[in-house]
């Protein structure tokens, strides 16, 4: 791993692995976007658009739900009905483990969910006028059909009964991998969509980094051509309707997660490690609050003859235990950290909608959106790596408050003890993991974020301001411009800088001050913690200090 968050940790971790997780893809034809787009598509079907009207829509999605149950029937299919809410991947999981494992089409899910549905508007003459979609989309049967694919493992293809007929096609890049690894000859333990040991991690490595290649997009276009149209489509269409209209699919990526898989040795030291991660970055990255799942006392054991899958076959129970998520969203982007398995700690980020990014959404981008998430985890987690390992230079206290020249202009030196200096501090540091493109953040947005946060501060903070502020840290290194843009992004010197000087004096020379003021603590805590530990033999050791000095009596 390249990032400095695994570097700081590399001692714990027995491997590592980036994949692609979860994709979602967008079917749609483009012709029945548009009205008139329809209507000639209509005409290709039928010769002419005299039946072309709500009845006639009506009947075409219920002669696909006819045509899909009787078939589902004949062909001992389940056809589930499921209600809002349901989860229906883990149905068909559920489903998988309960089986036989064919490939095929072997589950079908209906529920309802918005879509586009035509509406035929007759003029006041009898002939049709405006060809218009509901508004807002209303809620319809949408089907979704669960295949074993040979090359993707389970892929859904959920697909509107009313035409157009658009579907979105969902997989996980982690079932790729694994059927590639399995050719590779790649030896590796799998649980869910995770691998919990790997016999060689920079294999897999290589195997998953196919994902970004531009020939993936060529592979996916041939998983959806596989199954959509004669798998679901010709439920609505048949084949010869089908070429007879020539519908045909584009596609799009709607969504996508990209993780990082770290392996520790021990799953006890990977959850002291991220519980130690959360403490020292949740204050700085201003988050609002932490998701905790809670389960079971302790974490499932970990016994490491189970590398060898031959000697464990069956898999009883799956134990539960405590879940903590560290979750940062950002616009349409989520970066999340959490475990997963026995001793596998999974950093991902997510991207909602790819139509909120100028990076292109077309299929032939995969590859490129792969890499641009790549880039986004790794800043992620540089960010994170450096706010662990934080020291100050030896001479950065003494030139903290000297001036500097940035470009042509003078700046003065950085007090850190002046509110002011300490928000705008805190505020770059909770802006340092920022996702968006092309990432780091303008003064406009420092100014926003300093006057989000908690405390006082001397008239009006805007952007002006923020941009005289943004000077004094680019002169000490802390802070630098990305290229030519006028967003700015902290340095990792800085990082680890800012860092320690606020964690000093709020954590440090505050309590110190405090213990000095009130040798003694009035009360004794029943259940302190290990860092009301530190405090009392620093407050202790202080004490004899000041004593030595003559400074307490």
């Amino acid at each position: 791993m390249r990032d400095q968050l695994s570097t700081l940790y590399h001692e714990f971790l027995e491997d590592g692995y980036d994949c692609v997780d979860r994709v979602v893809l967008n079917a749609y034809f483009s012709l029945g976007q548009s009205g008139g787009g329809f209507r000639m598509w209509w005409r290709e079907l039928y010769g002419s658009d005299e039946d072309l009207d709500n009845n006639h829509l009506m009947r075409m999605a219920g002669r696909f739900s006819r045509r899909l149950r009787g078939w589902a029937k004949a062909n001992k299919v389940p056809v589930i009905y499921c209600s809002p809410g349901e989860q229906k991947h883990k149905i068909a999981e559920q489903y998988l483990a309960t089986h036989e494992k064919k490939s095929g089409l072997f589950l079908v899910l209906v529920s309802k969910a918005p879509a586009l549905v035509w509406e035929a508007q007759q003029t006041a003459n009898g002939k049709l006028g405006l060809l218009a979609p509901k508004a807002p989309w209303p809620y319809v049967n949408h089907y979704s059909f669960h295949i074993l694919d040979p090359e993707w493992g389970h892929v859904t293809i959920k697909m509107s009964g009313h035409p157009p007929f658009g579907a979105q096609v969902i997989l996980n890049g982690h079932e790729y991998v694994a059927a590639q690894a399995q050719r590779a000859g790649i030896e590796f333990t799998k649980q869910e969509n995770c691998f919990t040991s790997v016999t060689d991690a920079a294999k897999l490595t290589k195997v998953a980094d196919t994902l970004s290649r531009k020939e993936t997009a060529g592979r996916l276009r041939q998983l959806c051509e596989r199954w959509i149209y004669r798998t679901c489509l010709c439920f609505a269409l048949d084949l010869a309707e089908q070429k007879k209209s020539r519908f045909q699919y584009q596609y799009s990526v709607f969504q996508m997660e990209y993780s990082r898989n770290l392996l520790f040795h021990s799953g006890q030291q990977m959850e002291e490690i991220f519980q130690a991660l959360i403490d020292r970055t949740r204050a700085r990255l201003d988050l609002d609050r932490i998701k905790t799942i809670f389960g079971d006392k302790k974490r499932p054991h970990y016994d490491k003859r189970k590398k060898n899958p031959t000697r464990w076959g069956v898999v009883v129970e799956t134990p539960t235990y405590d879940l903590t998520v560290f979750k940062v969203h950002y616009g349409a982007m989520t970066l999340k950290i959490y475990t997963k398995g026995a001793r596998v700690l999974r950093v991902e980020v997510i991207v909602h909608n790819t139509r909120e990014y100028r990076w292109g959404r077309s299929l032939p981008c995969f590859g490129e959106i792969v890499v641009r998430l790549r880039c986004i985890l790794e800043r992620f987690l540089n960010a994170l790596g450096c706010l662990g390992a934080c020291f100050v230079g030896d001479d950065t206290l003494e030139k903290l408050p000297l001036p500097t020249q940035v470009g042509r202009t003078k700046v003065g030196g950085i007090d850190f003890n002046k509110p002011r200096m300490r928000r705008v501090a805190e505020a770059v540091l909770a802006l340092s993991i920022s996702p968006t493109s092309p990432g780091g953040f303008t003064a406009s947005e420092l100014a926003q974020k300093v006057r989000s946060m908690n405390g006082p501060i001397q008239g009006d903070y805007g952007p002006r301001r923020a941009a005289y502020d943004l000077k004094k840290l680019r002169g000490k290194g802390m802070v630098r411009k990305i290229g030519t843009s006028r967003r700015y992004e902290p340095a990792p010197g800085g990082l680890r800088a800012m860092t320690a000087l606020v964690i000093l004096r709020e954590k440090v020379i505050r309590p110190l001050l405090a213990a000095t003021q009130r040798p003694e603590p009035q009360t004794k805590l029943n259940h302190p913690a290990p860092i009301d530990h530190h405090y009392e033999q620093l407050r202790t050791r202080m004490r004899e200090l000041f004593t030595t000095l003559g400074m307490a009596a």
